[in-house]
């Protein structure tokens, strides 16, 4: 089994429920456009270069979903230097209106994460395994791929260990 199937089948089961899936695609994102903003206000010149914390953290992962998986690694780069983008912008702003986005994004991202999670009938996948928000993001981009049609062979694997996903029964 590939590192990237291990990962996503493993996070995947802890979200099965397609109401959790889609909470994810909109809290998932603001929390990484939350961590990010937070961690692009502080900065270093180092060799003339300005670096931040934000800096770091999107080389850090983007090397990590690289050696999962070129691809997803490629796609997961060009969406956090989005959103790295974005919250550079925001961090451009007076202290106070970067920390009420920083932590204004970082709290309902986390709301819709737990009521997802209410749907889902189990705990975020984070807390057994802090690799989880790590695989969050990435997770978010391979089941968006999914539902276009994109990334079937992956799809096909990780169902085969987590299982498909459970749309809900309406009465």
């Amino acid at each position: 089994m590939s590192p990237l199937i291990a990962q996503l089948s493993k996070y995947a089961t802890y979200h099965r429920d397609s109401r959790n899936i889609q909470t994810h695609f909109v809290g998932i994102p603001m929390i990484v456009l939350a961590v990010f903003v937070l961690l692009s206000k502080p900065s270093v010149s180092v060799l003339g270069v300005m670096l931040t914390p934000a800096i770091v953290v999107f080389i850090v992962s983007t090397l990590y979903y690289l050696s999962l998986n070129l691809a997803y690694g490629l796609v997961m780069a060009l969406v956090h230097g989005v959103l790295l983008t974005l919250a550079d912008n925001l961090a451009l702003n007076s202290t106070v209106i970067w920390l009420c986005w920083g932590v204004g994004l970082f709290v309902v991202g986390w709301v819709i994460q737990f009521v997802g999670h209410y749907y889902e009938g189990r705990k975020p996948a984070f807390v057994d395994d802090l690799m989880g928000l790590v695989i969050g993001p990435l997770f978010v981009v391979a089941e968006a791929g999914f539902l276009v049609g994109l990334g079937k062979k992956v799809e096909r694997e990780v169902e085969a260990i987590a299982g498909p996903v459970r749309k809900p029964v309406l009465a």
